[in-house]
């Protein structure tokens, strides 16, 4: 599945809060190696440079497409392709920082020990991942994948990403590696300008699974039909737009 920078940008401002709000929660008072994991476009590495400094700061990522906007927006900074599934930094890191990537990795509580393993003695693990599959943005995918022509597609084999683990289960999977882990969520109520602009938003993430099953001649009609459920879940606020409300899981574990 190819992702888009152009699409994901559109709401730039409202998906890199929560990296600046992870980011503030970071302990460290300077690095000498950090690597922001599934970068996208490079706004989360952006952050990180403004605080840390260019020097020793990476990214990467696994899609061309937000690596090219990536090293387009930060020159000077080297940003790589790799399988976060696999990938592990071959120098101890201070900081491995994560903004909205792991909730595509079901196995991720396994890859977050192997990444703890990657740590300077104090280091950070600093993840977000959205916390929003009971969400009416995301309900309504699901309903919508069932109730067209293109339902067939979706009968063998969900598209639905797995629910996060309780905040249970990432701690007492981190804490024998940490000294710290803090658990937390934020939900965000964003005013968006209408139903319209809300699948603007999950166009560029959560619905392109959806998308891609139904097929291209299926595109627009899943489309139209998932905007009226979205339309029906948002009403409209005394000035016309709408809120979108999207919980967020936080970690932050700081390695012994």
């Amino acid at each position: 599945m190819a992702w888009s920078a152009s699409q994901y940008a559109k709401f730039e401002d409202e998906r890199t809060r929560p990296a600046r709000d992870l980011l503030a929660q970071v302990p460290l008072q300077s690095l000498r190696r950090a690597v922001d994991l599934g970068c996208g476009p490079g706004n989360s590495t952006e952050l990180i440079i403004e605080r840390y400094g260019a020097a020793g700061v990476s990214g990467l990522d696994s899609d061309i497409n937000m690596l090219e906007a990536a090293r387009k927006r930060l020159p000077g900074t080297a940003f790589v392709e790799a399988d976060l599934g696999s990938w592990q930094p071959t120098e101890p890191a201070d900081l491995l920082f994560a903004n909205a990537v792991f909730q595509w990795l079901p196995d991720h509580l396994e890859i977050f020990e192997r990444l703890m393993d990657g740590l300077s003695e104090g280091g950070v693990l600093a993840v977000q991942m959205p916390d929003n599959l009971g969400e009416p943005s995301h309900l309504a995918m699901e309903e919508t994948a069932h109730a067209g022509p293109w339902k067939a597609a979706f009968e063998a084999k969900s598209v639905r990403r797995r629910p996060l683990p309780a905040p249970s289960a990432y701690y007492d999977r981190l804490i024998a590696k940490a000294s710290r882990v803090d658990i937390w969520h934020t939900i965000y109520n964003h005013p968006m300008a209408d139903a319209a602009a809300i699948v603007e938003w999950v166009k560029g993430t959560g619905l392109m699974p959806y998308l891609a099953r139904a097929g291209e001649e299926h595109r627009e009609a899943f489309l139209a039909d998932y905007l009226a459920r979205v339309e029906q879940a948002h009403p409209k606020l005394s000035d016309g737009r709408v809120l979108l409300r999207f919980p967020r899981l936080f970690i932050v574990a700081v390695k012994k």
